[in-house]
């Protein structure tokens, strides 16, 4: 049997370990010994690219924000949807990811970050979308942690908190799209997400083609807007 080589490691904000692997042709992430994921299990991160991407494909000029990289499959996927004068940014944490896809992952998708209409911002996705300005992305991916509530990182959870949730809303265009990958459901997050503007449907996803049953959710938010006028009452209007 192989034995999983340690291809390289390095240190996140907060020390934990974060290392890259590989066994028979496979990669794998993992965080203090803690499988993140593989190229093994990618049903999930296309998922989370394919339902708010693939309105996407004729709309000229689209605009989408990743937020981390990752073994670069949910960019993989907005790249095969959206058309060429798209503009895809990526925001990943932590430098070394984006080296090790360039390096050790180039055959897998790190050749994509070369693509004309790929841009990758090294950093905090938090600070991308606050900086970004009013209705900046037609879509929003977030792969950034384990779910709303289940944090590797601890600083995430501004994400998913009445001000995150603003500053989405307010970087999406009108009709926008937010998805969120989440490792297993989250109660009263489309409640929380509706309070703050969202229309909001949990969609349940395979770790891979091949399980008989979905291990994750992608929660795929859309911008909701206000109404344009009041609803008819029947009575007339008052003078």
């Amino acid at each position: 049997m192989k034995p999983f080589q340690n291809l390289a490691q390095t240190r996140t904000p907060d020390g934990s370990l974060f290392t890259l692997h590989e066994h028979d042709g496979d990669y794998f992430l993992k965080l203090n010994g803690r499988q993140l994921m593989s190229t093994t299990s990618t049903t999930s991160e296309l998922l989370l690219a394919q339902l708010p991407c693939v309105r996407l494909a004729r709309q000229p000029d689209a605009r989408i924000l990743i937020g981390g990289l990752g073994l670069g499959f949910s960019l993989q996927r907005v790249l095969a949807l959206v058309g060429k004068s798209a503009t895809v940014h990526v925001a990943e944490l932590l430098p070394e990811v984006v080296a090790w896809n360039r390096e050790f992952l180039r055959a897998v998708n790190g050749k994509l970050l070369n693509d004309p209409r790929v841009e990758v911002f090294v950093g905090d996705v938090f600070e991308v979308i606050r900086k970004a300005g009013k209705s900046a992305y037609d879509a929003i991916l977030l792969d950034v942690d384990n779910g709303p509530t289940s944090f590797v990182q601890p600083k995430n959870a501004r994400l998913y908190d009445r001000h995150g949730f603003g500053l989405l809303r307010r970087a999406l265009r009108p009709g926008g799209q937010v998805a969120f990958w989440s490792a297993c459901e989250e109660p009263g997050f489309i409640r929380n997400l509706s309070r703050a503007g969202f229309t909001t449907e949990a969609i349940p996803a395979k770790a891979h083609d091949r399980a008989k049953r979905a291990a994750h959710v992608i929660y795929l938010a859309r911008r909701a807007e206000a109404a344009l006028a009041a609803p008819a009452t029947g009575r007339p209007p008052k003078k």
